[in-house]
């Protein structure tokens, strides 16, 4: 039961963030829907409302915009102002495989949204979550961090882009993220940890162009194999509530079993210097 507590989602308004708010929702918790769009954010939370039975907690609905830093920190001004404690945040939100894009802050669209945007995030909310120990922070990366590197000469891909692989550099990102502040975290009440959904059925292929004839095929084959988001929102909710991983720390999950990770999302150094990179590129001075 989460009665009591409050979770912000990002990415809330569709795929496993909606999912996952509304299992949260329906746990009684006090869920914070932190999304780009607020018309279709509402109508989310409207639609949430709805289905709902008679046990429910609260919706609210916030804009955040994770690829514009100015987004993220006016949203955190305002939870900081607002709310005297979080118990739960959960980065879901994610961009996946879009055409080269620069974001206001002349960032590549996927690493800022995915990676940069919920670095500045979780940064600025960190003394609310210090304040409100025992605390949850869980990241949601995906299966594809193996198709990633991370290039330090080149993160923002300007010499080269390739959709797929900045993708998978992004996912990357999430875990090393997770890995060194669930190292700063210790000893705080605060605990980190990621997961990896599998392929879900969501919005988030939107981007990727199927020639006609695949697509029925492709229809076919994702209601047959692939989950649906709240199957894909299940070890989200698992991280957010379960007494389970009470005190776990730094690890990465997958169908609600801790998962092992290739060396590459292990590595303490280059997780460290990921963190000092990504402190300079949102502007974060300590």
């Amino acid at each position: 039961m989460m009665r009591g507590k409050t979770i912000i989602v990002t990415g809330a308004n569709s795929g496993i963030g909606k999912a996952t708010s509304r299992e949260l929702f329906g746990r009684q918790g006090r869920v914070i829907m932190a999304c780009r769009n607020r018309d279709r954010a509402e109508e989310a939370a409207r639609e949430i409302r709805q289905q709902a039975g008679p046990e429910h907690g609260e919706l609210l609905v916030k804009v955040l915009d994770l690829a514009s830093l100015k987004s993220v920190r006016r949203f955190c001004d305002e939870i900081i102002k607002e709310e005297p404690k979080i118990d739960v945040l959960i980065n879901n939100a994610g961009i996946y495989q879009c055409p080269y894009t620069k974001t206001e802050d002349n960032f590549e669209m996927q690493f800022a949204v995915n990676h940069l945007g919920h670095f500045l995030l979780t940064n600025l909310l960190l003394d609310l979550l210090k304040r409100s120990a025992p605390s949850r922070i869980i990241v949601v990366s995906s299966k594809l961090y193996k198709c990633g590197e991370i290039n330090f000469d080149d993160l923002s891909s300007e010499r080269s882009y390739d959709k797929a692989f900045a993708y998978g550099r992004s996912k990357l990102a999430n875990l090393l993220f997770a890995l060194e502040l669930g190292r700063r975290m210790e000893g705080t009440g605060v605990t980190v940890n990621a997961l990896t959904p599998g392929i879900v059925r969501t919005e988030l292929g939107r981007h990727v162009h199927l020639p006609l004839l695949v697509r029925p095929l492709f229809s076919l084959v994702s209601w047959a194999f692939f989950k649906t988001p709240e199957e894909g929102a299940r070890t989200s909710v698992y991280l957010a509530c379960s007494p389970d991983v009470e005190g776990v720390q730094g690890k990465c999950f997958a169908d609600c079993q801790e998962e092992e990770l290739l060396p590459k999302a292990t590595n303490e150094e280059v997780a460290k210097k990921l963190w000092d990179i990504s402190e300079v590129m949102v502007g974060i001075t300590t």
